[in-house]
């Protein structure tokens, strides 16, 4: 079953591994060490994460390290951005209110 990058991040646990990537790449058992989980359910994780192409994997030697995809997690950035227009507005709305009962 081809899984597609929001199925991948509804999980919490699979989000922690994008964030813990984020800042440099990993090996799984480097990653495995920040869950209270085995490796095995761990490992399983990044499978689908490689799957959706949120994270790709290179060899060094006998070890694999595991990298954020920046260009796939661009579709979820995508897709919010008509929210956070949305939000922004609103609290723009809301500032504006507040500020207006402030001065009464």
């Amino acid at each position: 079953m081809r899984r597609d990058v929001f199925q991948a991040i509804a999980d919490p646990t699979r989000r922690a591994i994008l964030t813990l990537i984020s800042v440099h790449a990993m090996t799984p058992n480097a990653l495995a060490d920040h869950f209270d989980s085995t490796r095995q359910a761990v490992s399983k994780h990044i499978k689908i994460l490689v799957e959706c192409e949120l994270v790709s994997q290179e060899y060094s030697g006998r070890e694999i390290y595991y990298h954020l995809n920046p260009k796939k997690m661009k579709v979820v950035a995508d897709w919010i951005e008509p929210f956070r227009k949305m939000w922004e507005s609103r609290f723009a709305k809301l500032d504006t209110l507040l500020e207006k009962m402030k001065k009464k």
